[in-house]
């Protein structure tokens, strides 16, 4: 493999934000690896509050001390995060077919914490709370793309 090949391969490494990218040309390997960037997640309002299942009533929420926004049993949606997908492709809600989501409506999540994976070029993305919170909404489906940018789950 000459220099050039080389340099070719990094550049391709570079432009397409792998994390990761192994080759081997007769006895000559050659691995590229870096480190994975997490994405912030921007806090914003949100276009209208969340509807109760037809049947479904909600219990409200015991208030705690001192806690204004609970003392009338209104929760506060304005510190509702979304967490958007840092690339294109294809999102997982669990690490393997038929295994439990890592994730549902409702979970308590810890910063750190696993949510799903975006499949982009034969390697797994982890998606990772960014916060403490609770998932209060899931915003797209096992298998479907995942697109950059989109809002893949609501953290309250």
């Amino acid at each position: 493999m000459n220099i050039d090949a080389v340099r070719s391969l990094t550049e391709i490494f570079t432009k397409n934000g792998l994390t990761r990218l192994e080759i081997s040309e007769g006895d000559v390997k050659i691995r590229l690896e870096k480190e994975k960037t997490i994405v912030q997640a921007q806090p914003v309002a949100p276009a209208f509050a969340p509807i109760a299942p037809t049947g479904a009533t909600l219990a409200p929420a015991a208030p705690a001390e001192g806690d204004k926004a609970t003392e009338n049993n209104s929760m506060d949606f304005s510190n509702l995060t979304d967490l958007k997908s840092p690339l294109v492709g294809v999102f997982y809600s669990a690490a393997s077919p038929g295994a439990e989501p890592f994730v549902h409506i409702g979970s308590k999540v810890k910063k750190g914490d696993v949510l799903g994976i975006v499949e982009a070029m034969k390697l797994m993305n982890d998606i990772v709370a960014e916060q403490d919170g609770e998932i209060v909404d899931i915003c797209i489906k096992d298998g479907d793309i995942a697109e950059f940018g989109q809002v893949l789950f609501k953290l309250f």
